[in-house]
């Protein structure tokens, strides 16, 4: 077992304010693009901000499951830099899989 770091816990804590609230799970395919503005330009694990992210909106009810059949793509997804303004932009867009 993985136990989270105490600042990613502060993390998914403040995050959860601003995170939609939503009736049920969503439980079908999704692009989810994030774009995460940094506060410097220090370099980063895109992979690894993905992961917190999809972990955080599972955690919170946002998404079923964070399995392939439902994040079926991350496309968009990039890290930048907002030195006034950090943040995280999430988007979810239905994808239709044949």
């Amino acid at each position: 077992m993985i136990i989270p770091s105490k600042l990613y816990k502060q993390y998914e804590k403040d995050c959860k304010e601003h995170l939609p609230t939503v009736g049920k799970p969503i439980d079908y395919p999704i692009n989810l693009k994030c774009v995460y503005y940094m506060p410097t330009k220090r370099r980063v694990d895109l992979v690894n901000l993905l992961e917190a992210t999809c972990d955080m909106l599972v955690h919170y009810g946002v998404l079923q499951d964070d399995k392939s059949d439902i994040v079926y793509s991350h496309d968009g997804s990039c890290v930048s830099y907002d030195k006034n303004n950090p943040r995280t932009e999430i988007e979810i867009e239905r994808r239709i899989v044949e």
